[in-house]
């Protein structure tokens, strides 16, 4: 036996299982399979008699939460507070209460994330259009180097035209 607290298992044994036990696991899990899907399926009729009760529960619940403010704790049921800072907030509301049409609120992050999207767009817009001052600067250095190219190809021709004409003297 290894001294210390802890057991190396580097040079231990190793177990396998037997191919039989591990058929015999697999055919047990079935059979459970099966017995579970005859035993939902006889019990989807009783669904039937569940519903009519879920129903009285709804109610007695609603009932419990009028009642919260009668078995209020300490001085409170006593005492009528009004505090303007509490917020009563019912933790679920029924199906029906809530509306479609409602839009979730949005957090401050998202709300920071959408109007940098849309600041964005409108930038990258007017960009696009030549108002900004980047724009500008870009048109600006774009028309710089369109006349320095102008004038490149200018130069280029004109000294084409003399070495032709050089050309034409230098034959005669």
């Amino acid at each position: 036996m290894p001294r210390g607290k802890y057991v190396n298992h580097k040079g231990r044994n190793r177990n396998f299982t037997n191919p039989e036990e591990l058929e015999a696991q697999r055919k047990k899990d079935e059979e459970e399979k099966k017995w579970r899907k005859t035993r939902e399926q006889g019990s989807g009729d009783d669904d039937d008699e569940d519903d009519g009760d879920n129903e009285d529960e709804d109610e007695d619940d609603s009932d419990a939460s009028e009642s919260d403010d009668e078995n209020a704790k300490g001085a409170q049921s006593v005492i009528q507070i009004q505090n303007p800072n509490r917020v009563a907030k019912k933790s679920h509301r029924k199906v029906n209460e809530v509306d479609e049409d409602e839009e979730p609120q949005l957090t401050r992050r998202e709300k920071e994330e959408l109007e940098k999207q849309r600041a964005a767009a409108a930038y990258q817009k007017r960009h696009a259009e030549g108002k900004t001052a980047q724009a500008k600067a870009d048109l600006a250095r774009l028309a710089i180097i369109k006349q320095h190219r102008a004038e490149a190809a200018a130069r280029r021709e004109a000294e084409k035209k003399d070495k032709e004409a050089k050309m034409k003297s230098a034959d005669s």
